[in-house]
């Protein structure tokens, strides 16, 4: 990968620059427009993501963060852990942005603007500035999910260095998301949930969870990061599964905040929250989709699929939709439970479960585990009967027994299924696959929901 931007790529980065900065400039003149601002932010996280990945590469490489793409029959060195560039843009971006959405709060509840007529008393002066109108919660909130994502950035970047083992950062996340959980039990902690229409005669309306409502979000807050890093392996596919998700939930946003949503909602400031969140990721992402799609000039590296991952798991549990959340990652739970069994080594689990390459035809084909070792009945029986059913495929010897079974993995299944192709088109028939099952738990979510619960929120 060349180091130096083209001269149309150049060009291209500036003139959107200097667009977005002249939008942020306009937004000034009048109560911030924080909406727009963040649009705009987002166009200048892409330039900077897109033109740093490309600066940055060779030193990259150059301290020892490359790595070979296996799927390929010229297997060439590139560099690794670009995705700790594109996290550092966004949340650089969501510092600078922390003006905008408060813009108008700030010139009409401090002494900069809007009271600047008002006579104060000594006392008053004395105590500082009067700022009883500013949404302090607000802002706290805009914070901490920034905090939690520093540190979840923290974690990705020293496993990339340090290679941790799965079993030792699995539950990291979960100290990462304390920030977003504390400011949740401050300033909105709710803990109860709706009880669907036919168990309420025994329940209620409302069951008050409590503590579990907690351990349920750090569960979410764990779950998120590693759901995108085990569904991982092909060019592209972390980036590609993160931006389908990210514009599912600005879909989803976006019927809160339409024309035609009555206004103002009480769910409004959550899902404009939400957005300002979720622009920026979706910038610097298109950014990194540009260099990591097929044929890949660098690879992500688990920084950036911790990094989105928690962006999810703070967008849905400030944002108040972490149910609604959990319907978009179905693709990314089913993939969880299906490799439940190797993660938890009750069958055994390789180093790496990526799908075999086969250079003669240039297709990936899946990977296979061999049991070096007969297995226990239950789960050679279980095996056998997911075989059954095309959920895997197995060897067996001449007595029967298990000696051999595809890896455990969603990308594998799609290979079982739909036979050996190219990389390119297993990453596109996956994508299609997780907008498809988005689109499904959005209908739920807002339409096939209303025959247990009496209304939708909408």
């Amino acid at each position: 990968m060349s180091a130096r931007l083209g001269r149309t790529e150049a060009l291209s980065l500036l003139s959107l620059s200097l667009a977005c900065i002249g939008i942020l400039a306009n937004t000034l003149h009048g109560d911030g427009e924080p909406l727009i601002a963040s649009i705009a932010f987002s166009g200048l996280a892409f330039s900077f993501t897109y033109a740093l990945i490309r600066w940055l590469g060779n030193a990259f490489m150059r301290a020892g963060l490359k790595g070979k793409d296996l799927s390929k029959l010229r297997q060439v060195e590139i560099p690794e852990t670009m995705g700790a560039v594109c996290a550092v843009v966004y949340l650089l971006t969501t510092i600078v942005f922390i003006p905008w959405p408060f813009y108008k709060d700030i010139v009409a509840a401090t002494s900069g603007g809007g009271n600047r007529d008002v006579v104060l008393e000594l006392q008053q002066v004395e105590t500082g500035r009067l700022l009883h109108r500013f949404p302090h919660s607000k802002l706290a909130s805009y914070l901490s999910a920034i905090l939690s994502l520093q540190s979840i950035v923290i974690l990705g970047i020293g496993d990339d260095l340090f290679d941790i083992r799965w079993r030792h950062k699995v539950l990291i996340p979960a100290f990462a998301s304390i920030p977003i959980l504390i400011v949740y039990f401050v300033d909105f902690g709710v803990t109860k949930m709706v009880v669907p229409t036919p168990l309420r005669p025994y329940l209620g309306e409302l069951f008050d969870l409590g503590w579990l409502y907690y351990v349920y979000m750090a569960m979410v807050s764990i779950f998120c990061p590693n759901s995108i890093n085990i569904l991982a392996g092909i060019n592209g596919i972390e980036v590609a599964q993160s931006l389908v998700i990210a514009v599912l939930i600005v879909f989803n946003d976006a019927l809160y905040l339409s024309p035609f949503t009555p206004y103002p909602h009480p769910a409004t400031d959550s899902h404009l929250f939400s957005l300002y969140l979720l622009l920026p990721f979706i910038g610097v992402s298109v950014a990194l989709l540009m260099h990591n799609w097929y044929p890949a000039k660098v690879f992500v590296g688990d920084t950036y699929c911790y990094f989105a991952g928690m962006v999810f798991a703070v967008d849905g549990i400030l944002g108040h939709f972490s149910k609604t959340l959990i319907l978009l990652l179905l693709p990314q739970l089913f993939n969880f439970v299906y490799s439940a069994p190797q993660l938890f080594h009750i069958v055994p689990c390789p180093r790496h479960r990526l799908p075999h390459f086969n250079s003669r035809t240039g297709l990936l084909e899946c990977s296979i585990v061999e049991f070096k070792k007969p297995l226990a009945f239950p789960i050679a029986e279980a095996l056998k009967l997911l075989h059954r059913l095309r959920l895997l495929r197995i060897e067996t010897n001449e007595k029967g027994e298990v000696i051999s079974s595809t890896n455990l993995t969603i990308i594998n299944l799609w290979l079982v299924w739909f036979g050996p192709m190219r990389e390119d088109r297993l990453a596109m028939g996956l994508l299609a696959f997780q907008t498809a099952c988005g689109l499904v738990g959005l209908f739920i979510r807002h339409r096939l929901a209303l025959w247990v619960f009496t209304q939708d929120n909408l």
